[in-house]
């Protein structure tokens, strides 16, 4: 494996010889725009079947989204809170097996996924474990005796249910044989799935007698749109161990990643962002980057922001009236503010994730918010020094407000501000713990938008609501209309995003040009 410092290209010898040219088995070539999850798997996947790849970054480092970043001796983790796919055996992980992300690496699983306390001190514990779960539930409210006992007794359900068979080959790839299969599999859970897909969290809390758990329930799956599907799904797997942390954060999960690309021959060229892509006779053969720079291939992946796909790499000039309404704003985003404090303190004995309610709301970023989320990551000892705590509030924002003041002095003040509010609400919760920061850090949607490119700083792509959950369940289109030789991958076209679907989906991307090409896809575990 080799680092060119002036270029920012990684490369290994095999990748290297096959593009000046020289005796390969490797057959066509295909350019990748983006570094992410998406594209460093659709380039794992490239390289297994045969493929000669380059993906080309705008940053310096690899995993998009997917990534921390270090402070004097803290690691902030911007993306992972559990991964689907940890648990050996279980949905998913095989494609982690198969990218090499997980090999070596120390998995954390918590007995409880996270706790949402009233200003009264009443605490709902979702515990990871539906019995105790259901026991906590009923305590706090013995009047919704019937509307526990159905939550808890789906996620019993869900346990069995194998999300990945969803994602398993492009529903374009998919024959009757396949359709028959997957429809046999599913048989157990259509009566689930009929219940549960189409309903919000917020919907199902509604139908709570108990003000505090109508209030609280939502909490608990990060944004109150979700359908009960994915978070009943996520309960589930948190209880089978397959929704574990993986040891050292998200970049260094992402740095696996990359790894594995580079020993099956792939080659990233970074600080590279790509400009154009190149098109002849409503065909694919290459990139042109910012420093103008042409790269030409066979083909070509984006697994980069959509919206930039299609609207500036490709002039607009194969944009669809269905594609172009997907960005007019119509369909949720997720655009976030994360508050990231180093503190001298050990708050390995505190619940690690927690979030407050509040009766009066707090005017943060132009916003009230009646509620505040807080992690501390000391289960983990890589990610802050002996003794100390590495500690995150994320919550959601509106872009435009940030977009706003973007560029002016009220930019920075206002972030500072943000902080100083978080803070001040964090010293109520741990008193003296003001003057225990030793490092604080803030980062707005125009801050993952600068370094990732994704629209809106977008964490996730398309929101998964309701509205968005057939477009994930039948499947969003991964090529352009007159366009050949080229394919999206990535949370643009995977609504929800997630890690497990990106990585899928930068698979399924390799699969289909595998069928065009007549070749028998192939893969292998790292």
């Amino acid at each position: 494996m080799g680092v060119g410092i002036g270029g920012a290209t990684l490369h290994a010898p095999a990748a290297k010889a096959a593009w000046r040219g020289e005796s390969s088995t490797l057959a066509e070539s295909i350019i990748i725009i983006g570094a992410g999850v998406a594209g460093l798997a659709a380039g794992c996947y490239a390289q297994m079947n045969g493929y000669r790849t380059k993906i080309f970054e705008l940053h310096d480092l690899p995993g998009g989204l997917c990534t921390a970043w270090q402070r004097k001796g803290y690691v902030f983790d911007g993306c992972i809170h559990y991964l689907l796919g940890s648990g050996p055996g279980q949905p998913f992980h095989r494609v982690w097996q198969e990218l090499g992300a997980l090999k070596g690496r120390p998995i954390y699983h918590h007995e409880e996924l996270m706790r949402v306390v009233a200003p009264d001190g009443r605490t709902l514990i979702a515990y990871s474990d539906p019995d105790r779960l259901e026991q906590n539930l009923l305590e706090l409210s013995p009047a919704d005796r019937g509307l526990i006992q159905a939550l808890c007794q789906g996620i019993r359900q869900f346990t069995h249910f194998d999300m990945s068979l969803m994602q398993e080959k492009p529903r374009t790839l998919m024959g009757l044989s396949d359709w028959v299969r997957l429809g046999w599999k599913m048989k157990a859970f259509v009566g689930p799935l009929a219940r549960w897909a189409l309903v919000s969290s917020q919907d199902f809390a509604a139908r709570f007698k108990d003000p505090f758990l109508r209030r609280a329930l939502p909490m608990i799956f990060v944004w109150p749109d979700i359908p009960m599907l994915a978070g009943l799904s996520i309960l589930a797997y948190t209880h089978t161990r397959n929704a574990g942390f993986p040891a050292s954060a998200s970049l260094e999960f992402a740095r696996a990643i990359e790894r594995r690309y580079l020993e099956l021959g792939g080659e990233i060229h970074y600080k590279s962002q790509v400009e154009k892509i190149l098109v002849e006779d409503d065909q694919a053969v290459g990139v042109r980057l910012y420093n103008d720079e042409i790269h030409r291939a066979d083909r070509v992946i984006s697994a980069a922001d959509g919206r930039a796909t299609l609207m500036d790499m490709l002039d607009q000039k194969y944009l669809s009236p269905g594609m172009k309404k997907n960005f007019d704003g119509r369909i949720p985003t997720y655009s976030q503010f994360q508050v990231s404090l180093g503190v001298n303190r050990d708050l390995s004995r505190e619940p690690h994730w927690v979030t407050y309610l509040y009766d009066q709301p707090l005017l943060i970023a132009g916003e009230e918010r009646y509620d505040l989320g807080v992690k501390n990551y000391c289960f983990d000892p890589s990610l802050a020094p002996q003794g100390k705590s590495a500690m995150v509030v994320m919550m959601r924002t509106h872009y435009a407000y940030w977009q706003h003041i973007y560029g002016h002095r009220l930019y920075d003040s206002e972030q500072t501000q943000v902080s100083d509010i978080v803070i001040g609400h964090l010293e109520k919760i741990y008193p003296g713990l003001r003057g225990q920061i030793e490092v604080v850090d803030e980062a707005t949607p125009l801050s993952y938008e600068r370094y990732t490119g994704n629209w809106q700083g977008s964490a996730c792509g398309w929101l998964l609501t309701k509205r968005t959950m057939p477009m994930m369940l039948l499947g969003m289109r991964k090529t352009v209309p007159g366009l050949r030789n080229f394919t999206m991958a990535g949370q643009w076209v995977e609504p929800g995003g997630g890690l497990p679907l990106v990585a899928t989906s930068g698979r399924n991307a390799i699969q289909m040009i595998c069928r065009e090409d007549g070749k028998r896809f192939i893969t292998h575990s790292a």
